[in-house]
């Protein structure tokens, strides 16, 4: 039996009695959609495709496959087909904990820039991913008739999520 590790492959020997899988396969597509801290407009376009790429690079390097990002001033939302080997949880930390990171030594905002705590994740079948990844890239336009806050309650109910507005991200009007 056979076990792929990350470039090698390794001869090893299944314990008695137990079968051991050489391989898990998912189909697994995963919206994300977080704000940054208080709702604040500070990812200017100038800025946006170079924090894209920088996301991407945290996403590819998880492993994860990156299908859409588009960054808004006070909002992101990230398409992602992920791998069971990893928690969404532990993904969505590790992207905001670096691309702050990347971004505060950018300098690109006065002052520190942070990202809201929480996010919301919403599943789709392989079937929606060309309708996700339009929705995702067309953010501007789709924002001109409807704020972040209208989506992201649209998003809870929609997918008929549970949530209490005491939790909600901290919004500003």
């Amino acid at each position: 039996m056979f076990i792929i590790t990350k470039y090698t492959y390794k001869k090893v020997k299944a314990p008695a009695g137990r079968h051991v899988m050489p391989n898990t396969y998912s189909q697994l597509y995963v919206q994300i959609v977080f704000a940054v801290k208080y709702r604040q407009n500070l990812i200017s376009k100038n800025n946006r495709e170079e924090l894209h790429k920088y996301i991407t690079g945290i996403v590819q390097n998880k492993e994860q496959k990156m299908l859409a990002i588009f960054c808004m001033p006070d909002h992101i939302h990230i398409f992602v087909n992920i791998k069971p080997a990893i928690s969404i949880s532990d993904l969505v930390r590790d992207i905001k904990a670096n691309s702050t990171k990347f971004i505060n030594d950018s300098n690109w905002v006065k002052g520190k820039f942070s990202w809201q705590e929480g996010f919301g994740v919403f599943s789709y079948s392989k079937s929606h991913i060309d309708n996700v990844v339009n929705y995702i890239l067309n953010q501007e336009e789709h924002h001109k008739t409807k704020s972040f806050k209208e989506e992201y309650l649209d998003f809870l109910k929609k997918f008929e999520v549970e949530y209490n507005d005491k939790y909600l991200f901290e919004w500003i009007e």
